[in-house]
């Protein structure tokens, strides 16, 4: 989906989704707030929630639209996000090594950041991530399948990683479609905390 149709549905009201995805929630009490980072933050949800627990967070997004909305919550709440104006796509969002404790991805697949995640996050940090899965044999088919995850592929793309939290589902509350939920925690020292 183009940058100018996510405009327009953020503009018409469209994804304007409040709530938090509750694994960000699971994920953010684990550890101390510190630095965090949301791709592909969309109106900031997450990037406001985690800012609300005292999380310093950096929002990345390549709509407009959304980017101005999450400027104007964050400051009308004085929240400290740093919203970002950006296409990851086209690697306009260096990930910085060893700058966050925590990187957020809901609902939004580029296999090419997998590794700078995993380099972006200081040993002992958390990727929390919702993202929609293959359809199923014989479903439907997806309108863009290579926005789909293949079943155990996230976990393989963090092989080393201690899994704290690895489902995947037929479909979840938020987009009654199939997608798979982690919180892997990046090792320390080679080894795992």
């Amino acid at each position: 989906m183009g940058v100018e149709t996510w405009d327009e549905r953020y503009s018409r009201g469209e994804n304007a989704f409040l709530e938090p995805v509750p694994l960000l929630l699971e994920a953010a009490a684990m550890i101390p707030p510190g630095h965090a980072l949301d791709l592909a933050c969309g109106l900031g949800r997450h990037a406001l929630e985690l800012a609300r627990l005292g999380w310093r967070v950096t929002a990345a997004d390549s709509s407009g639209v959304a980017i101005d909305r999450l400027r104007g919550t964050a400051a009308a709440e004085s929240l400290p996000v740093d919203a970002r104006l950006v296409d990851l796509e086209a690697g306009e969002f260096p990930i910085e090594e060893g700058a966050y404790d925590l990187i957020a991805d809901f609902f939004y697949l580029q296999r090419d950041l997998f590794p700078r995640i995993a380099a972006g996050l200081r040993p002992g940090g958390l990727f929390v991530a919702v993202i929609h899965l293959a359809e199923p044999p014989g479903a439907p088919p997806a309108r863009n399948p290579a926005f789909r995850l293949q079943p155990g592929e996230l976990r393989s793309c963090f092989p080393d990683w201690e899994l704290l939290v690895y489902t995947e589902t037929a479909s979840n509350p938020s987009h009654r479609r199939p997608a798979v939920a982690m919180i892997a925690r990046k090792p320390v020292a080679g080894h795992l905390q």
